[in-house]
């Protein structure tokens, strides 16, 4: 590989704190495989279709991101399984799953200090359909017909502690619960534990089963759903002009967050690098964001700062692991500076979150005709 007369910015450089991805696993309308579900997205194909999971004639909203043929065979015992909420069950195959793509099965956990492994998957409702069976209950039959699974399976931290449990992982374990940016915030914190010395390796991310009449209700009544029950398929339309709420769905991802030594000591497959990342308040708004964008366009700012990327270039890191293996701890990668070209928004498809994170995104990069920018959430209308 000829070397690059490139000086890169001032990043993070040593092994121990640098913070790699070695695993993925997800739980999705379109299955629990990481690889069809990132080929749909590219397709184009929307997961969003009529709810049946209940019975939603009579609600204004009739859709959602609801997951069919769920099977949590191989991963889930069927005792357990029948007890679950549905969001430890999409948050446990999504945790295993992530954990078998990073090489990190239960013969392998065997060998290494697992007190070291932590686990942090965050939810913004956490067990919803456990939470409202309970009341239901409560107020129907009386107290003493509340399930004892009631509390344990309606706290958000129940998805870390149970995948923890699973695979005897000792390191942190807790959950954060920030609405849509749950599970961002969940990857900003594993990554400063790993950072600090206080892991090798964490499993993070977010789950979610709000697909119930209690949660679909609720979201109704913030009127913050988009209402196109006879276009359901193209209800999540960010940026455009006939934007109308956004679409509420289920399921999980997690990702396998390591120091750069451990992966490289073990052998493990590098998928790609997180350099930084950020947190900050509108201090503003329960859900409008400020018209300014200076929330977002703050966090932006220290995001960048945080990584060691100006707002004119992003870094590509050679992650092949034949090229890492032969890198000395003292060594730093090789960076290759582009442009940033493309964003990945928040992308609600409400009037007001969609045109702050674009005046947000414009006040940061000063050119932006060359950037790519949408969400994970919508498709091609």
């Amino acid at each position: 590989m000829a070397a690059l007369n490139i000086s890169p910015p001032k990043r993070e450089t040593d092994p121990k704190k640098r913070v790699v991805i070695t695993g993925m696993g997800v739980v999705s309308v379109f299955g629990n495989d990481v690889n069809t579900f990132y080929e749909k997205l590219l397709e184009g194909q929307s997961g969003i279709t009529l709810i049946d999971k209940f019975d939603a004639s009579s609600f204004t909203v009739r859709f959602a991101g609801q997951i069919r043929n769920f099977s949590s065979a191989g991963y889930i015992d069927g005792k357990s399984d029948r007890r679950l909420d549905d969001c430890w069950r999409y948050c446990l195959v999504a945790g295993r799953k992530a954990l078998d793509d990073a090489n990190l099965g239960p013969q392998v956990l065997e060998t290494i200090d697992r007190t070291r492994i932590g686990v942090l998957v965050g939810s913004g409702m956490g067990g919803l359909t456990t939470f409202s069976n309970g009341v239901e209950a409560l107020i129907q039959k009386g107290f003493k017909k509340i399930t004892p699974f009631f509390i344990p399976y309606s706290i958000t931290n129940m998805g870390s502690a149970l995948l923890a449990i699973d695979r005897g992982l000792m390191g942190p374990n807790y959950s954060i619960s920030t609405a849509c940016a749950t599970a961002n915030y969940c990857f900003y914190a594993a990554a400063n534990h790993i950072r600090r010395g206080e892991a090798n390796i964490m499993v993070v991310g977010g789950t979610e089963a709000a697909v119930n009449p209690t949660g679909v209700g609720g979201f109704i009544a913030c009127r913050a759903l988009s209402q196109r029950n006879d276009e359901p398929h193209k209800a999540s339309r960010p940026w455009d002009q006939d934007r109308d709420g956004f679409v509420i769905g289920e399921g999980a991802g997690v990702l396998i967050m390591e120091s750069l030594e451990h992966a490289t000591k073990r052998g493990a497959n590098i998928i790609a690098e997180y350099l930084g990342g950020a947190i900050t308040c509108d201090a503003h708004h329960m859900t409008d964001p400020r018209k300014d964008g200076l929330g977002i366009s703050s966090c932006i700012t220290k995001c960048l700062e945080h990584a060691g990327v100006s707002p004119e270039e992003v870094t590509l890191v050679q992650f092949n692991y034949s090229l890492l293996q032969h890198l000395s701890v003292s060594d730093n990668p090789n960076f290759i500076n582009l442009k940033v070209n493309y964003v990945n928004c928040h992308a609600t498809s409400t009037l007001a979150g969609d045109l702050a994170e674009v005046i947000a995104i414009k006040k940061i990069f000063k050119n932006t005709y060359e950037m790519k920018m949408n969400g994970t959430k919508a498709r091609n209308i």
